[in-house]
């Protein structure tokens, strides 16, 4: 009988799959409490967790000593309160992406880790997904040779109903959707790269949604959320009763290596679509999906003509599970972390900068498109991350 591993989970609203992955009893973790807000949810959870406390409050679950580990899987703006408290409570803690809304309020969180010791994991699962780390491989070999630019496209067809006809649509929930939606693919261009963002620059507008119509305020998302989808996009109603967040943006990236990178983000496309290409001073590799099965196609030879007939095609991996397998893999790789420690794929440090990107970009498209610093983090905190969440000097 293997001595599980007890988690408690905070939030088990639109990323309550992770729970449910992170549920094995008997193989190394179990849910045993959840904390919510809503009644109709904790009066799900003695179906999907049998056994699990369901609790009204946070601090009940944070309070328990039986609880070893905590996924903080709330909207973004109560990131930085709920993943302090945890980590001040000695808990192991899981945080979903984006680490949170503010650079400060990422810094407070790896302050807090720092000065209290506990262990904290970021889930930027898009690190575990087969077609990133198929893309990564490939540039580690040198197929490629030295990555010297990444452009990322980011279609989003669902983006009206996913992220405009609730929270996400509000900036004081996400401060905009070039950080919110955008820090995954920032996360994976610093991994390709093998850089964090230094300076940012942006443009941006809300095109379609603003003038569509909203809810009033307190009231419930419309009856077919998620399962049912206007066509076109100006056809699209019941949207949150705050809409101030970009539908459509476009940023640059000067990475700390020299790397030049750009991202595009559109929330009103008919077909859901995420491209990478990397340009390398040997090569470029695209992807084609990023689904088990598609491709990333690599050209190394040349010049030519654009040819559709690559010099080497790789698949991407099978795989079963949400994100392409990348859920499960992210959850037994932290439930690792949470019980052993060590070395993971995901680095809250990295999280920090997606987000630290994606907050200066926000700023830039609002201001005109002037370019930004990024603000650098405490040598102290990166010096602790990079030494995997071990300190070498006394806390002052």
């Amino acid at each position: 009988m293997t001595d599980d591993l007890r988690i408690g989970v905070i939030g088990l609203g639109l990323r309550g799959n992770l729970a449910a992955v992170a549920h094995s009893p008997g193989a190394g973790s179990v849910v045993a409490a959840v904390a919510d807000t809503d009644p109709a949810v904790l009066a799900t959870v003695a179906d999907r967790f049998p056994g699990a406390a369901a609790v009204a409050g946070h601090r009940t679950l944070l309070d328990d000593d039986g609880i070893d580990a905590v996924l903080v899987l709330t909207p973004d703006d109560t990131h930085e309160e709920l993943a302090c408290a945890a980590l001040e409570a000695g808990k192991a803690v899981f945080l979903e992406k984006p680490m949170h809304i503010t650079v400060e309020g990422c810094d407070r969180i790896l302050r807090t880790a720092y000065e209290t010791g506990s262990r904290l994991y970021v889930g930027h699962n898009m690190r575990h997904m087969g077609v990133v780390r198929l893309m990564r491989d490939i540039i580690a070999r040198g197929d490629i040779g030295e990555p010297k630019t990444v452009w990322v496209r980011h279609f989003v067809s669902y983006g009206g109903d996913y992220y405009f006809k609730d929270w996400h649509a509000d900036r004081r929930r996400t401060t905009g959707l070039l950080l919110q939606k955008a820090a995954h693919d920032l996360d994976v261009v610093h991994w390709l790269a093998g850089g964090y963002t230094q300076r940012v620059n942006a443009l941006g507008d809300l095109m379609v949604y603003g003038d569509l119509p909203r809810r009033e305020p307190d009231t419930p998302r419309p009856e077919g959320w998620l399962r049912e989808f206007e066509w076109p996009p100006t056809e699209r109603k019941d949207l949150h009763h705050v809409v101030d967040v970009e539908d459509v943006s476009v940023m640059n990236m000067r990475l700390d290596n020299g790397v030049i990178a750009a991202y595009q983000q559109c929330h009103f496309s008919p077909d859901y679509w995420r491209n990478y290409t990397v340009i390398g001073t040997e090569g470029r590799l695209e992807n084609f999906g990023d689904r088990p099965g598609d491709e990333v196609r690599v050209w190394n030879t040349g010049p030519s003509d654009y040819r559709a007939d690559a010099d080497a095609v790789h698949k991407v991996p099978d795989a079963t599970g949400g994100h392409g397998g990348a859920d499960q893999r992210i959850m037994e790789e932290f439930c690792r972390f949470a019980r052993d420690g060590g070395a993971t794929d995901t680095s809250p440090v990295a999280a920090r900068m997606s987000v630290a990107a994606g907050v200066m970009a926000t700023r830039s498209l609002r201001e005109g498109g002037a370019a930004y610093e990024v603000p650098p983090l405490d040598p102290r905190l990166a010096a602790y991350f990079a030494n995997g969440q071990r300190r070498t000097e006394a806390v002052r």
